[in-house]
């Protein structure tokens, strides 16, 4: 489903951010991505969703190719995806329900069917009796679960969070991790990417570790092939 092959990606100013990559995401995994700062992880996630492309090697995602992939073709793959980041990036002076809607509206839904799906999604998040409201009138933790109801509202297959829960303190943390979860046992994959080591410890998922722009580690594998790696 998701799937790098031998991939890197370079900047002209910074150099390499991301080196020689392999990997695959099945259908319905829970994958928490970790690594130091400047490890790779953002840059890794924004190849998933082709705002950027490999300098070298290939992604793929549901069929579409970083290396063929037009504009039209990238734009009908993110309707596929949700994306989740650490500030919300909710529209201030709109209501959640807005907020929510407009991923809808964006895409050309028929407005007769926008307000119940908006319904279900903020039910789904625990947010049904807070559509009404300003992002600024949320917590920080209910703010987020709103940016995951706009992420969930297009039935998307796969869910990427970039550190959805670095600004949150710990029980809002617990919180959106559980909410997670259950969206990842309703059948969407999940790549979660943070730096909690301890939400880490406590659950079994799979746990990818980056280090200066390759996989060091990848709990998927082998001891044997995971030792073979250079970190």
């Amino acid at each position: 489903m998701i799937r790098f092959t031998r991939v890197s990606k370079s900047y002209p100013r910074t150099g390499t951010a991301v080196n020689d990559v392999s990997l695959q995401v099945n259908k319905g995994e829970f994958v928490f991505l970790t690594g130091a700062s400047g490890a790779g992880k953002s840059t890794l996630l924004k190849m998933i969703y082709m705002e950027e492309r490999p300098t070298t090697g290939e992604v793929r995602v549901a069929g579409t190719s970083s290396v063929t992939a037009k504009a039209n073709d990238v734009a009908k793959l993110r309707r596929k995806l949700g994306i989740v980041f650490q500030d919300f990036r909710l529209l201030e002076h709109r209501t959640i329900e807005q907020n929510v809607g407009f991923a809808l509206e964006v895409i050309g839904a028929p407005s007769t069917v926008i307000g119940g799906k908006v319904a279900r999604v903020l039910t789904q998040v625990g947010l049904a009796a807070k559509g009404r409201a300003l992002p600024r009138e949320l917590s920080g933790g209910e703010q987020q679960r709103a940016a995951i109801a706009r992420a969930l509202v297009n039935d998307p297959f796969a869910l990427i969070a970039d550190e959805p829960t670095g600004n949150l303190d710990d029980r809002a943390t617990r919180g959106i991790f559980q909410l997670l979860r259950e969206i990842n046992a309703q059948g969407t994959s999940v790549i979660m990417a943070t730096h909690n080591l301890e939400l880490i410890r406590r659950n079994e998922f799979r746990t990818i570790e980056m280090a200066r722009g390759q996989i060091v580690f990848d709990s998927a594998e082998p001891a044997s092939t995971a030792e073979r790696r250079t970190p």
